[in-house]
Parts: C-alpha cells; sequence; structure tokens
C-alpha cells in the first residue's frame, strides 16, 4: 500500500492519561536507565524527560522489588504514562498491572503456557491496561527463525502477528505492537509489512543504534522514513546516551518530516556558497539558539536563513518569515514577498520579534 504521507489509520489505544493510534498526536518515548530500585533517580530522570517533551516513559522491572517503585514514582506526583518493561516472569507482569502501571510490555510467547498469557490478559483487560508486544531480531521463535532462516523483516513480522494472536486468542486487542531492528532497512521493510497485516497502532525505532551523530543518523533514516509513508504513532530514538538526549532526538526527527503540525519550528537555511556575502552561518547558529532561549522552538513556523537574493525569496517563498543576505545587511521578506531591509547586526533580534508576532497571531 502507498500511504502518500496520509496517516495510517489504527486503533485508539489509551495509555494512562494520553491516548495514541487514531487521529492522535505521534508520541515521544523514551526509557530510563537508572537502577529501578533507586526510586529517587528514577523520579529524577522521568521529571527531566517529562521536563523536556517525553509523553511516554518507559523503565525496566526485572524483580517483583522493581515492580514496586511505581508507588513511588505515582506518589512523587509523575503525571505521564509510566510502562513497565518485562521480559519473561508473568508474575511480575500481573504484580505491575496490580500496581498501577499504565501500560505492560511483553513478548507474549516468552511467559509460557496459555494459561500464563490469559492471565495476563485478563489482568490487563479488567484494569483498561494496554498491552505492547515487543519484538526484535533477538526474541524470533525458533519455528519462525528456522522458516525464515534468518531474523529477515517477513520474520520479525510474522512473530509481531503471531503474538498479537496469542492476545487475540483471549479477547486483548488493546494492543501496541513494536519492530526494532538494528539495521536499517530490515526495520523499514518490517513496519510496511506489518503496517498491511494488522489494525494496531505501531511503536517505531532502530534498537541499538548507537550513541552521538551515528545513532541519531540511523534512527532519522529509518523512523523518518517510515513516518513517511503514514505509518507510526509512537516513537523512541534510541540511544546510547542520557535518555534525555532521545526526545530532543525525537523532535528533531518530527520536525524534519512535518508530522501533523506537531513537529515545531521548521528553520530552513542554505548550505552557502561564493555568492554568500553575509556571515551566515554563525547567524543561523545564533538564531537557533536565541529561539531556544526566547521558549520558541515549539512554534509552528517555517523560518529561512538564505544566503543570497538567488536563495532567498524565491527557494524560500514557502517560509513564513525569512532573511536573505546582501553586503552588511539582508531583506526581510514573509511569503516571498520583500518587506524591508535591515543591518546584518540587527538580523536575529528581527527574526525573533518576527516569530514573536507570528506566535501572537496563531493563539488568536
Amino acid at each position: 500500500m502507498k500511504y502518500n504521507n496520509i496517516r495510517r489509520q489504527t486503533k485508539e489505544v489509551k495509555i494512562g492519561n494520553r491516548a495514541i493510534g487514531g487521529n492522535n498526536p505521534i508520541a515521544i518515548q523514551s526509557m530510563t536507565n537508572t537502577d529501578t530500585l533507586d526510586a529517587a533517580a528514577t523520579v529524577a530522570q522521568i521529571r527531566a524527560m517529562e521536563a523536556a517533551g517525553c509523553d511516554i516513559v518507559r523503565i525496566s522491572v526485572p524483580t517483583m522489588q522493581a515492580a514496586e517503585t511505581i508507588l513511588q514514582i505515582k506518589e512523587a506526583g509523575i503525571l505521564i504514562p509510566i510502562v513497565a518493561d518485562i521480559h519473561f516472569d508473568y508474575k511480575i507482569a500481573l504484580r505491575c498491572a496490580e500496581l498501577g502501571f499504565d501500560k505492560i510490555r511483553i513478548n507474549p510467547g516468552n511467559i509460557g503456557e496459555d494459561a500464563r498469557v490469559k492471565a495476563v490478559c485478563d489482568a490487563c483487560k479488567s484494569r483498561g491496561i494496554p498491552i505492547r508486544i515487543g519484538v526484535n531480531s533477538g526474541s524470533l521463535e525458533k519455528h519462525i527463525l528456522a522458516k525464515h532462516g534468518a531474523p529477515t523483516p517477513e520474520a520479525l513480522c510474522e512473530s509481531a502477528l503471531y503474538h498479537a494472536a496469542l492476545l487475540e486468542k483471549f479477547d486483548f486487542e488493546d494492543t501496541v505492537i513494536s519492530i526494532k531492528a538494528s539495521t536499517v532497512p530490515d526495520m523499514i521493510k518490517a513496519n510496511r509489512l506489518l503496517a498491511e497485516a494488522c489494525p494496531y497502532p505501531l511503536h517505531l525505532g532502530v534498537t541499538e543504534a548507537g550513541g552521538g551523530d551515528r545513532g541519531m543518523v540511523k534512527s532519522a533514516i529509518g523512523i523518518g522514513a517510515v513516518l513517511c509513508d503514514g505509518i507510526g504513532d509512537t516513537l523512541r530514538v534510541s540511544l546510547t546516551d542520557n535518555p534525555v538526549m532521545e526526545i530532543d532526538a525525537a523532535k528533531q526527527i518530527l520536525r524534519a518530516v512535518g508530522i501533523e503540525g506537531q513537529c515545531g519550528m521548521d528553520i530552513v537555511s542554505c548550505p552557502t556558497c561564493a555568492r554568500t556575502k553575509i556571515d551566515l552561518i554563525p547567524l543561523v547558529k545564533q538564531f537557533e539558539k536565541a529561539i531556544k532561549e526566547a521558549g520558541l522552538e515549539d512554534v509552528p513556523v517555517k523560518v529561512a536563513l538564505m544566503g543570497c537574493v538567488v536563495n532567498g525569496p524565491g527557494e524560500a517563498r514557502e517560509a513564513d518569515v525569512g532573511i536573505a543576505g546582501g553586503i552588511g545587511e539582508a531583506v526581510l521578506f514573509r511569503h516571498g514577498e520583500i518587506i524591508e531591509k535591515i543591518p546584518e547586526d540587527c538580523v536575529i533580534e528581527r527574526l525573533v520579534a518576527e516569530v514573536r508576532l507570528l506566535k501572537d497571531g496563531i493563539k488568536k
């Protein structure tokens, strides 16, 4: 199916005070890397994530004792949904449902016989708690791996549908699915296949992407490609770094693909060439800093900083506001129409002022 940038319609799933799928905005997720038993450190990290714009936080729950941390998280006044990450022990899943986690992440095939799967389904269903199925190359069932010979996109998709069927067997359909692969093309193809085959919301991510620029580039390509197909309802940029960095990276990806007006400000600027007579490279950095300090990053407008009139009002006419450089000055334009000339040293101040005016207009 070709989505042509039209959002794939899925079932709506409620996770605590948020909803994903359907027509809801794409949710940004991250995961704590603190010791879950250290409630104070875990709460502090969740607060930092929430402040950065995270919508849903997952924490690892390897033991019954770790599950109890949710009580202190809730008592601390944390409002964003908290997901319990569980792998094998169905009793931990039951306890997490009882304690008030907002979502349970499991692989149904890993928790044993049907009676155990049914117990988890019943516990979650009675409390309105959704289940996220997590599939990756290391979690494939032996019969599926033998069939495909390797963790191919087809194998990953088949595994995800197998797990979904285990839940459906017990009338549980409040389900979210994630297929993650460390190989970008496999992640893209697997999610495209899954989107064709089921109605559930999909959580996107490139697993084990790495740190720094390497992790960001791999995630941007994988997640961005699938989002551009209209596929995806939540996402996590998995980086070997402070989890707060993942949230900023996710926002950058959403801005780059222009998702549903939730992407915030889109800053476009030319790479500069011999025609450039204004010191554009530092100007762009100064503008990005000024916008961040002014708290205007999330204003959904397009701002252009161009090096010359050749790449200015013409190529950037879709920008809400922008400048095109000259010698020691720049022209200010709105939607391709030149308004006035301004001195180079006034560019940042004036652009910030223009963004404020646009923000006020949006509010009205």
